[in-house]
């Protein structure tokens, strides 16, 4: 039987990445096998792609780094994600194309059109069976952003540019409304986990 393939979202500092690993230990104790990844990245040359487009080095136009995050997306797809799911595996991803949508289409101002096309060529036979996005001002999630590291080139960015990633994923919700559900990323951890665990508990029926 396929397993189900549920992504995370938000912009940088939503807290996520806080979630993911306890979501991912929730559906291992409803006994579901559980691979856990991320985007960029999840392949080997995903990561390469992951390190180009993080580094606050390097600069390229908007649309130079929307084909390597689908070039990225293509390979994880074929390596990880779908042989993982057609072996009944439940597969937890740190964002998807929600994410371009969202950082290349409101940030960088991408043809929304465009991304729809890409999308649909990369992975028309595969959507997410569940997308939670965990919603914050730009405000809050810049207080909660870590500074025990270097900021990677989207988190250097300023907070009209994640207004913009914000708004881009909230019309992406409005448009996949059966598909994405908007978390209050504003309330606090154990609010938050209650909820992923009713989540959780309907999605294993």
């Amino acid at each position: 039987m396929r397993g189900k393939f549920i992504t995370l979202e938000g912009i940088d500092g939503a807290g996520k990445s806080t979630h993911l690993a306890w979501l991912a230990e929730c559906f291992r104790r409803r006994n579901f096998a559980v691979r856990v990844t991320r985007e960029p990245g999840g392949t080997e040359l995903g990561e390469k792609l992951r390190q180009i487009l993080l580094d606050p080095k390097n600069t390229m136009h908007a649309e130079t780094e929307t084909i390597l995050m689908f070039a990225a997306r293509r390979e994880h797809l074929a390596a990880v994600i779908e042989p993982a799911l057609a072996n009944g595996e439940w597969v937890v991803c740190d964002r998807f194309t929600d994410a371009t949508f969202a950082y290349q289409g409101g940030g960088r101002g991408v043809n929304w059109d465009r991304l729809l096309h890409l999308e649909s060529w990369v992975h028309r036979a595969v959507q997410p069976d569940l997308t939670l996005l965990f919603d914050v001002t730009p405000e809050v999630a810049r207080e909660r952003a870590s500074s025990a590291r270097r900021a990677d080139r989207f988190e250097q960015e300023q907070e009209e540019f994640f207004a913009r990633v914000r708004a881009a994923y909230l019309r992406r919700a409005r448009e996949n409304a059966a598909r994405i559900r908007v978390i209050d990323a504003s309330q606090g951890i154990s609010q938050i986990q209650r909820q992923l665990s009713e989540i959780a508990d309907a999605l294993g029926r």
